[in-house]
């Protein structure tokens, strides 16, 4: 992998719960840019031939545990990491807690994918792509965001934070159903 090593790696989150308003849960995927066609079209292919976007919250949970099942036995395991993770509330403002947890879930979650998947030291060149919510889309967010990407360990490899619509990725929709499955 090391000729590898300036290729693009896609974060994925989403949540499960409120920031400062009781659990949050953020779940994760990490994978290259160039194998996200392939992860997407495995997710896809495990829903219904109905499913439109997907939510976790109405799904059941025998059903969101077969579907995370049946995603992890067809794609290649050298490709992506999902990650789940409970955060606690410290202290401050929703969106800054919010911005908290995802650093250090995105720092957990980059660290195991430098050492797992990607097999080697270093990891750089990552964007980050949220669900869009009331707590991202403010700007105490988007500070404390900016802070960590300059001072704060692995998180500094992050380039860009997009901020979408859950609706247009499914992939978003994968870090949903992995965020539920903690609960």
């Amino acid at each position: 992998m090391a000729g590898q090593l300036n290729k693009k790696v896609l974060c994925f989150v989403d949540e499960y719960g409120t920031a400062g308003a009781g659990d949050l849960y953020l779940g994760a995927t990490i994978m290259l840019a160039r194998e996200a066609g392939r992860i997407d079209k495995c997710f896809s292919d495990r829903l219904e031939s109905s499913a439109n976007e997907v939510h976790a919250v109405q799904m059941d949970d025998g059903y969101l545990q077969g579907l995370l099942d049946r995603f992890w036995q067809g794609v290649p395991k050298n490709s992506i990491l999902m990650l789940n993770r409970k955060c606690g509330a410290v202290g401050g403002s929703a969106p800054t807690l919010y911005a908290s947890a995802l650093v250090e879930t995105v720092k957990i979650g980059l660290k195991r994918f430098r050492s797992e998947v990607l097999k080697q030291d270093t990891i750089g060149n990552v964007d980050l792509i949220l669900d869009i919510n009331h707590h991202n889309s403010h700007a105490d967010f988007d500070a404390a965001i900016e802070k960590a990407r300059a001072e704060s360990g692995s998180f500094r490899g992050v380039n860009s934070v997009a901020k979408i619509d859950s609706a247009a990725s499914r992939m978003l929709q994968l870090a949903d159903v992995v965020a539920y499955s903690r609960k």
